[in-house]
């Protein structure tokens, strides 16, 4: 198959010259810009997209086992694919958990003939319940890349502790939902102006603030690496920034929508559950506080916490729906519009957020554009307008604030596994 016009972007390639790409059995085997069509191969013209190693996803929610009335494996990963990502990472905050290895393997091996690689994170503790730690090494074996309670935080100190040193050990991050849930609940949306005019109960910021402030030290004291899960105010930026400067092993990530929506937008549509999520919509001086972490390196990756709800879940009163809005499909759009467009970051420095970082934290080999290599790919553009309305969801839900909204850049398709994926807009 050759890959027509494209422009390379990677840490070897800053998205200047057009080549065409030859893939045979899933490898990269020619790169040239004078390579032509040679008889009965199929050819594909990308008309000067843009393509970079294939993005990762190291935050999404699947839903299987247990709530595939919500999305499968299947669908997420049309999903994922739609939105440019070859790999996702996916929470275990299903029913059952994934806290035992023949879960981890269910998940493996139902994603192993899609385009998109699947990286189950499993539990940091059995069922969930944030009590004794699950069986993490079994687990790493059967293919978990990471460990989380997400959806709760690890409340418990001492075994917060115990896990990071497990850690250490196993060479993989605990990724941990930061929220003092004494301090946060009932919140059903940022605590602030807002939240005080609405006459709805908040969530203040230093909910999240406290318990990463406490998983900085705990890191510090056990050597383990802790991955601070959905960042979302500027004071917990700076307690990352701080703690990177004294070399402890802490890293984090930010979704697309808490760098792009501030809490205004509960008020200005009217109570829309589709802005209902959990680390809530925060300020824009937070919001503001994200982009100046992701400019400075202290926010190492771009994330979804892709959350997908069916229609009756979130049709309901605000302070009944539950948190979580899809964000596969429509990431790159807002990165584009948010971070490129605005000159705030360049292609280069963005496929570190997408492609480099979330696989070096999670220990997984690191896909390259070049002879020889794996074709791992992702084609994408900056420049096109496109509405996101529900004929163009992929994913079983669409709780998205995104909806029908008008959005320029869109990722065009991808190539993984010897598979590829052409993302065509349905009007």
């Amino acid at each position: 198959m050759l890959l027509k016009n494209l422009k390379p972007v990677s840490n070897a390639h800053k998205g200047e010259e057009t080549v065409n790409i030859r893939v045979e059995d899933g490898k990269v085997i020619e790169i040239g810009s004078d390579l032509e069509a040679q008889k009965g191969e199929e050819t594909h013209n990308f008309d000067g997209a843009y393509v970079s190693p294939g993005w990762m996803d190291m935050h999404i929610h699947l839903r299987e086992p247990g709530y595939e009335h919500k999305e499968t494996i299947t669908t997420g990963c049309d999903a994922a694919a739609f939105g440019g990502f070859t790999a996702v990472a996916c929470m275990p905050n299903t029913n059952p958990p994934i806290h035992t290895r023949d879960v981890v393997e269910y998940i493996t091996k139902k994603a192993e003939n899609l385009a998109v690689d699947v990286h189950p994170i499993a539990c940091v503790t059995k069922d969930r319940a944030g009590k004794s730690i699950a069986e993490m090494a079994d687990m790493q074996e059967g293919g978990a890349v990471a460990f989380s309670d997400d959806g709760d935080p690890v409340a418990d100190s001492q075994v917060m502790r115990v896990a990071l040193e497990y850690s250490s050990m196993l060479n993989a991050p605990i990724i941990n939902h930061e929220e003092d849930l004494a301090l946060s609940r009932p919140g059903h949306m940022n605590e602030g102006k807002v939240a005080t005019r609405l006459g709805l109960d908040g969530t203040p910021g230093i909910a999240e603030e406290v318990m990463i402030a406490r998983d900085i030290m705990l890191a510090d004291y056990t050597g383990g690496h802790i991955h601070v899960a959905h960042i979302s105010t500027r004071n917990a930026v700076d307690l990352v920034r701080q703690a990177k400067k004294k070399g402890i092993n802490v890293t984090t990530e930010v979704c697309a929508h808490h760098f792009d929506l501030t809490d205004e937008e509960i008020d200005r549509q009217n109570f829309d559950t589709n802005f209902k999520m959990h680390p809530p919509l925060r300020t824009q001086d937070d919001v503001d506080a994200m982009i100046e972490g992701l400019v400075d390196g202290t926010i190492d990756v771009i994330c979804t916490d892709h959350a997908p709800h069916a229609i009756e879940e979130k049709e309901v009163e605000f302070i009944y729906a539950p948190n979580g809005i899809i964000g596969l499909e429509t990431a790159w759009s807002i990165t584009n519009q948010q971070l490129y467009k605005t000159g705030k970051l360049d292609l280069q420095q963005l496929m570190d957020k997408l492609v480099y970082n979330p696989r070096n934290i999670l220990n997984l080999d690191v896909p390259e554009i070049k002879e020889g290599a794996d074709a791992n790919l992702t084609f994408f553009n900056t420049d096109e307008e496109w509405t996101f309305d529900a004929k163009n969801v992929r994913s079983k839900s669409k709780n998205s604030p995104y909806l029908d909204k008008k959005l320029k850049g869109r990722a065009v398709g991808i190539y993984n596994k010897g598979q590829l994926v052409l993302n065509e807009i349905r009007n």
